[in-house]
């Protein structure tokens, strides 16, 4: 059952010089419900871009992003974003950065305060919940940021990078902790990642992208079984699919710059 619909998607940029700039020129993809689909490609191809365009935080300049068949218009709560910033709010305490969204919704103090601390557990941080960001590492604060996204149980997760400021351990850590939660909720996730291993690892389908202009150059199904761990990464399955990924994007980085 599709869950997201990216049609003929395009995006340009008018900066002060006033030379157009085309980011992005008639992307279309589907994500199916429960589908964790995965984008790749060389810097500027506008990954970021169309994740900002699915979450409503930016419009298209032609196509259209329907959600559950509605059109996306604006950032809305059944879209949950995680930037590669942590983005939380430092005044707040871990609890009370989680419990944001619902109390943003309404929901009663007590059943938000449950919803929080469940999410909380699901990410490893049980006993961190009085503590403040500053007080956090990284990837503690990268778990913060998942749980508060997923609180609000939104439709589907969109995902920006969110492991690229860690350093190589934590990001490995980071990945099976997502694996685990997304194998328990089956959440719909567009995930943009610059990291080969992370998109073939995570992902059911692959979206290669050009370079700018981005279009999507190849759709690449992930075939293999879950549930998965970073062990994977050594069998020639992946080696293979990690292969063919990796000479796209070389191309079009070839391409760029010539």
């Amino acid at each position: 059952m599709e869950k997201l619909r990216i049609e003929g998607v395009g995006l340009e940029f008018t900066p002060r010089d006033h030379k157009t700039v085309t980011a992005l020129d008639n992307i279309s993809l589907n994500v199916a419900e429960k589908e964790f689909a995965v984008i790749v490609g060389p810097s500027g191809c506008g990954k970021s871009s169309l994740l900002r365009l699915a979450a409503g935080l930016m419009r298209p300049t032609s196509g259209a992003i329907w959600l559950n068949d509605k059109l996306v218009t604006e950032p809305g709560k059944e879209r949950g974003m995680v930037f590669q910033s942590y983005t939380l709010f430092p005044w707040l305490t871990v609890q009370e950065n989680v419990e944001f969204g619902p109390r943003l919704s309404h929901v009663a103090k007590a059943e938000r305060s449950k919803l929080a601390r469940d999410y909380l557990a699901q990410v490893g941080l049980e006993g961190f919940e009085d503590r403040y960001p500053k007080h956090l590492s990284g990837g503690m604060k990268q778990r913060v940021a998942l749980a508060r996204a997923m609180v609000n149980n939104p439709d589907v997760l969109l995902m920006d990078e969110p492991f690229g400021a860690l350093d190589s351990q934590t990001r490995s850590l980071m990945q099976e902790l997502l694996l685990s939660v997304w194998e328990k909720s089956h959440k719909t996730v567009l995930f943009v990642t610059h990291d080969i291993d992370e998109a073939i690892l995570l992902g059911d389908t692959v979206y290669v992208m050009t370079a700018r202009p981005g279009r999507i150059k190849e759709t690449i199904p992930i075939g293999i079984a879950r549930p998965r761990t970073v062990d994977l990464l050594t069998s020639p399955e992946f080696v293979s699919l990690k292969r063919r990924i990796m000479k796209l994007i070389h191309d079009e980085a070839v391409l760029a710059g010539r």
